[in-house]
């Protein structure tokens, strides 16, 4: 089932990110569909935060989907090659983002390959962000997207996670952020190289 806006609409950023852990993004490029389990999300807490494009209020082109209402992609480029999807959540004018970090290959697992030009099905296909959206299909093409229509979306396949299957640690990749470079605000599944996170079967949190 695809996530109701509703989902999106929660200003706690922090909680929507471990929310997301276990659930399935899915894009459909083209006709061709892929789907993948979220493992690992990191989340940016708007203009308060320093590792945030956001930060003391700053609003550019790039940066405009942020400020949107919950339940939109922001998809930015890296460095000039990674092309990186964050979920937007909150209110309009409350930027709020949550960058998916991982995930674990699902459906489409041969286009996956061949947009990453690499074998295997394991999880090291979708082992980081850049990675991830280059299997998926997903470019700056669709920041703005809204996660409620059928180019890009989340659902909810019912993969329930205890709390105590998430940990937590400092985001990665932002020593600019200097002390908020350690809140603890990057989440990941913790589960065996061989046990993957849709088969898990505990509680939910």
């Amino acid at each position: 089932m695809k996530l109701p806006l509703d989902f999106y609409l929660s200003n706690d950023v922090v909680e929507v990110s471990q929310k997301l852990l276990g659930k399935v993004l899915c894009t459909n490029r083209n006709g061709r569909i892929t789907k993948a389990v979220i493992t690992e999300t990191e989340a940016y807490a708007g203009t308060n935060d320093k590792a945030s494009h956001a930060y003391g209020g700053r609003r550019t082109d790039r940066t405009e989907p942020m400020y949107g209402q919950g339940g939109i992609a922001y998809v930015y480029l890296c460095y000039g090659i990674h092309h990186l999807f964050n979920v937007v959540v909150g209110s309009v004018d409350v930027p709020l983002a949550i960058l998916i970090r991982a995930a674990e290959p699902m459906e489409g697992i041969d286009i996956m390959r061949k947009r990453r030009r690499k074998p295997g099905n394991g999880m090291m296909l979708l082992a980081g962000p850049g990675t991830l959206s280059q299997a998926l299909g997903i470019t700056t093409q669709l920041t703005g997207a809204s996660l409620l229509e059928d180019r890009i979306w989340i659902e909810d396949q019912q993969t329930p996670l205890r709390t105590q299957d998430i940990t937590a640690g400092p985001r990665i990749g932002i020593d600019y952020a200097q002390e908020d470079a350690k809140r603890p605000y990057r989440f990941r599944v913790v589960m065996c190289a061989d046990a993957p996170v849709r088969k898990v079967r505990t509680p939910s949190v």
